[in-house]
Parts: structure tokens; sequence; C-alpha cells
């Protein structure tokens, strides 16, 4: 098959870039592009890299063996204990942090909205959750699938010719490209690596790429959409990063995403506010959706259920995940509570899956010749021992944040 069929398929690839190119990653990016301009441009290609050697691994074990990673995990673990374990580090990390952190999404998104229209994000939050619910109950993957890609879309053409339209310094971002760590910014490196390798993503890839492919003859199709799709996904947030390095002076502070729109008008014009706060409504608008239903593969996969987009139970879990959200949004309230609590197990999380995942693609029982080669686990395993670094400092900032160390 020909590159321009291969990439006629993507689909679920573009699905985990929509999910981890949310107002969190906007926001992230536009921050380290202001305070340390083009520095860290390094980051993203480490996160890219990284999330895709996961990536590969957890849509390979969906194609060949036909489970999800839930499924997965919940069957490798025999006895009851070590099973109820895993299972309610599942259901508390991914139901629970999909929850709290759906309320980011909705308003993120929502706040575009309000730049370009001028119409209170209150109007545009609750709107936006019923849309996204809308596209969940229509229980049509194809139809999901497609208002994703076309979504990342929107995100890549506009956040790319904001970054083109400010006229980056080119010699400097090549230069971004070695490694550094100026003082003061290893919260941000953490932050921009911990956006792009997400745990509830690994989940969502190795369930919707069943919906796709139907075995292992469909693995090429499957690597081409997850590299292409993550590719894009990094160009994104490295646009945001290179538009944010190009308008504001090294070491300036922003606070919030509204700052960055704001900032572009006097310098490029309304266009590329306007391009700015599309965007970020696309941004939100794909994580407030792909969170949901991340959530519930995530949790009807660990606890057995049948994996039905129609199923009522499946339609429970994204819809408690996506009405938490809306609430919050409603009331322009982030449930701070919830996020520390997400932030605790997710760390705890990320590490214990990707471990898990890298075991699992050398079960030969189940994955026969399409298990990990020599290279694929070193790989995984460098990404791991940084996933591990990634959660430990996560535990230990919200350890500090609590007063506990």
């Amino acid at each position: 098959m020909n590159i321009v069929n291969r990439l006629r398929s993507v689909g679920p690839g573009a699905m985990v870039a929509a999910a981890f190119i949310g107002p969190g990653t906007v926001t992230t990016a536009s921050v380290t592009g202001a305070r340390f301009g083009y520095a860290l441009v390094w980051t993203i290609a480490f996160s890219i890299v990284a999330t895709i050697i996961l990536q590969e691994m957890s849509a390979r074990l969906g194609v060949v063996t036909r489970r999800g990673l839930g499924e997965a995990l919940r069957e490798q673990f025999k006895h009851p204990t070590l099973s109820y374990l895993s299972v309610a580090l599942v259901v508390s990390a991914i139901g629970i942090g999909t929850a709290a952190y759906e309320a980011g999404n909705i308003l993120g998104g929502a706040a575009g909205l309000a730049t370009v229209t001028g119409i209170g994000s209150s109007f545009w939050g609750p709107l936006m959750g019923l849309c996204a619910g809308a596209l969940l109950w229509s229980g049509r993957y194809e139809l999901i699938e497609r208002a994703l890609v076309a979504l990342v879309g929107v995100m890549a053409f506009s956040f790319i010719i904001d970054a083109i339209l400010v006229g980056p310094d080119l010699n400097r971002l090549a230069l971004g490209f070695v490694p550094s760590a100026p003082e003061g910014s290893a919260f941000l490196i953490t932050g921009l690596i911990g956006t792009t390798i997400v745990g509830y993503n690994l989940f969502l890839h190795a369930s919707s790429v069943q919906k796709r492919w139907g075995g292992p003859e469909d693995l090429a199709e499957s690597r081409t959409d997850t590299v292409a799709s993550i590719l894009v996904g990094g160009i994104i947030t490295l646009s945001i990063l290179v538009t944010a390095a190009a308008v504001f002076p090294a070491g300036t502070e922003i606070q919030d995403v509204g700052t960055m729109a704001e900032q572009l008008r006097p310098l490029v014009g309304n266009y590329a506010t306007i391009l700015f706060s599309i965007g970020l409504f696309a941004a939100g608008f794909t994580s407030a959706t792909t969170a949901p239903l991340a959530g519930a593969y995530a949790t009807a996969g660990a606890l057995g259920w049948d994996v039905d987009l129609k199923s009522f139970r499946f339609r429970a879990v994204w819809a408690t995940i996506l009405g938490v959200g809306t609430v919050f949004s409603a009331l322009g309230l982030e449930p701070v509570e919830a996020i520390v609590f997400a932030q605790v197990v997710n760390g705890i999380l990320l590490p214990v899956v990707a471990v898990f995942l890298i075991y699992a693609m050398n079960d030969r029982s189940t994955l026969g010749e399409y298990t990990n080669t020599t290279v694929q686990n070193v790989l995984g395993g460098i990404v791991t021992i940084i996933v591990v670094w990634l959660g430990l400092r996560a535990l230990y900032t919200v350890a500090e944040s609590m007063g506990v160390v």
C-alpha cells in the first residue's frame, strides 16, 4: 500500500493526538515559550519520540490480541488481591482523573470561543459539554473518529499559521533541539513531557484500533497512523511554544493562554488572535471528548464489561465524567482537590502501566511473532525510566504543595 493510501487510514492515532493536545498542553507550551524562549524545544522532540514508542506498543497489542489494555491488565493478574488492586488503580486514576481534568478541558475550549465571539465562557462551557455528549451518544465510532481528525486538522492549521505569522528565529529554534536545562526549567520540562505521555491514551489507543483494523495484517497501516498522527501533535505543540517564544521577551511570566491570544493582536493583527482562539477551542473540545471516552474504555476493560459504545454501562461511565466536567465548567470552577488526587494516582499508575505494557508485549502466548524486539524493549525501558522519574517528581510536587515534605 502506498503512503497516500496509508495516510487516508489515519484515525485512532489522531484521537491520541487529539487527547494530548488539550488546554493544559496549550498553556504549558505557551508558558514555556514565554519564559525560556526556544531553549526547551528538545523536550517536545523527546516527548514525541517517547509517546510514539509506547503508543505503538499499545496499538500493536490491540490489533494483534483484540484486547484493550484494561482487559489485558485484569486478565494478567490471577491472584485476587493483585487483580482487585490493579482494577482499583485503573478505575481511580483513569475514571476519577479524567473527570477531574474534564472541567479544565471544557473551560479551555470555552475560553477560545469566548475570545472569538465576545460571549462569555459560562455560555459556551455547558454547550460544549452537550455537543461532546451528543457525539459520544451517537455510538458511531467512525463519526467520533472523523470529527476528532477534523478538529486536529483545525488545530494544526490554526497554531502552525500563527507560528509562521509571528516569524520565529530559525537559528535559535534549531539550537533549541540541543538538550539544555536552564535554571528553574525542571518543572516545565516535567510538564511538557507529562502532558504528552498520557496514561489514559494507552488505554484509548489499544481499544480504538480494534474498531478500525481487523488483525496483524493491518499493522503497517496502524504504525503509519500512530507515527504520522503523533508527529502532527508534536508539530502543533512546537508551534505553540514557538509562537510564545517569538511574541514574548525571554523570561516573561504569563498566567494563562488568554494573555497569549491578546498579545498576538497588536503584533500580527486580529486574525492571529482569532486563529489562536479557534485552535484553543479545538484543543478543548477534542480533549473534552476523548477523556470521557478513554475513561469508559479503561473502566469497562478493567471491570470486564462489554466494550460497546452503545452499551448502558459504557455510556454511564463517559456520561458521568463528562457531566462532572460540564457542571464544574458551568460554575466556572476546577475541582482542585480532585485534580490533586488524580495527579497522585496517575503518578503511580503511569509507570505501572508502562512497565506492564512492556511486559505484555513480550508475551509470546498472546502476541506470537509480534512481541517486542530487543531494540523496542531497550527504547521502552528508557522511556519507562523517564516516566518513573516523572511520576516520582509529580508525587513529590504534590506532597510539597500539601506541606507533607
